[in-house]
């Protein structure tokens, strides 16, 4: 089963290289707008069937979030001149891969004028920047949480849920950071930074725009929040054209998460995650109203605002969002794969130590 789902991961990917590839081509010798578009929409059709011949809670997820969001939205800006893909007129076919497929950036270096020394001050902390130690601090805690897992029968399971919180949190940190590695050894590119803190979060507002999936926001921002704040702005005016610019974007990415979860499950969607998008959006729409109402030094406490912003994102979590993430047995089967990947690991160590004892004896 193992096998069967690796070869079917590798002739995905190897389509994703050769679709991109077309659409390399496409920006060289097909003029941006309806044309180009057209010309695109295949490719986006395909990228939305590639995930359904991945199983694997794991390559499967990461490969639909990579191919069937970022890198559709991305193709979509392409077809008309706009977005990362056409930023950098100079691309190489491998780096235009990179670029569709992850949250990546082109490394943006300084020329030092002439007659001026290169500075030799420490650089500044780039935004949701981690150490190393980061990393590792935070994977030593998802492996404690799948051991805490196999007495999740003696465990309350709300208790459960704050893990699985957690778990996510620091997984998908440290998946990209894996990712962020491999594409700046082989390509030079950097991975942006895609979390800052959320549990420091201090409204809906930080937390969905600044702190939270950045690499979601990014994506989003110029698809669905400025086109509709530009249209909104010559039918409503500028006043009121980002409540329904917040809105739009919300229901965006509410129908993209559906999307994931029928791609992790294969399960019919219940439109929970759908209303819990669309309750943050409207809340986040009151508290922009709010934040224009009041007066402009009325803030509450940061640490009354934090306890207040992050309990309700778990409590809408847990009510709306984590019943379809249970319903279609990701974390039952994530479990799974944790404990087939240990298992891997061990008998590859054992056989390791086999071959040495082996060695020694001949010798």
């Amino acid at each position: 089963m193992e096998g069967t789902e690796m070869k079917n991961f590798a002739k995905v990917w190897l389509s994703v290289f050769i679709s991109l590839s077309y659409c390399y081509g496409l920006g060289k010798f097909v003029r941006r707008g309806i044309p180009r578009l057209l010309a695109v929409i295949p490719i986006v059709c395909l990228f939305l069937l590639l995930p359904l011949n991945l199983s694997s809670v794991h390559l499967g997820g990461t490969t639909a979030f990579f191919i069937a969001w970022l890198a559709n939205f991305k193709l979509l800006l392409f077809a008309f001149g706009k977005g990362p893909l056409s930023s950098h007129p100079s691309l190489s076919l491998g780096r235009f891969f990179a670029l569709a497929c992850f949250p990546i950036k082109i490394q943006q270096i300084k020329e030092t004028p002439p007659g001026k020394s290169h500075s030799i001050a420490p650089k500044k902390p780039k935004i949701g920047q981690k150490s190393p130690l980061n990393f590792a601090v935070k994977g030593l805690l998802v492996a404690l949480f799948v051991r805490v897992y196999d007495y999740r029968d003696h465990i309350h399971p709300t208790a459960i849920l704050v893990l699985y919180c957690f778990h996510i949190y620091f997984g998908l940190e440290i998946i990209l950071a894996m990712v962020a590695a491999l594409t700046r050894a082989l390509l030079g590119l950097e991975l942006e930074p895609q979390f800052d803190d959320p549990y420091l979060s201090t409204s809906l507002q930080d937390f969905w725009g600044r702190r939270w999936n950045l690499m979601v926001t990014g994506i989003l921002r110029p698809t669905v929040y400025e086109p509709v704040l530009n249209t909104c702005n010559r039918v409503v005016g500028r006043r009121l054209a980002a409540f329904p610019a917040v809105l739009g974007t919300f229901l965006a990415s509410a129908l993209m998460h559906e999307l994931m979860f029928y791609y992790l499950g294969r399960v019919r969607p219940t439109w929970e995650i759908t209303w819990f998008f669309l309750l943050h959006g409207v809340c986040l729409m009151v508290e922009i109203a709010l934040k224009k109402t009041l007066p402009g030094n009325f803030r509450l406490p940061r640490l009354i605002s934090r306890i207040l912003t992050v309990g309700f994102v778990m409590v809408t979590g847990f009510w709306l969002f984590f019943p379809q993430f249970l319903r279609c047995k990701a974390d039952v089967r994530g479990l799974e794969e944790y404990a087939a990947l240990g298992a891997f690991l061990k008998n590859a160590f054992r056989g390791m130590q086999l071959q040495r004892f082996n060695a020694s004896r001949t010798l």
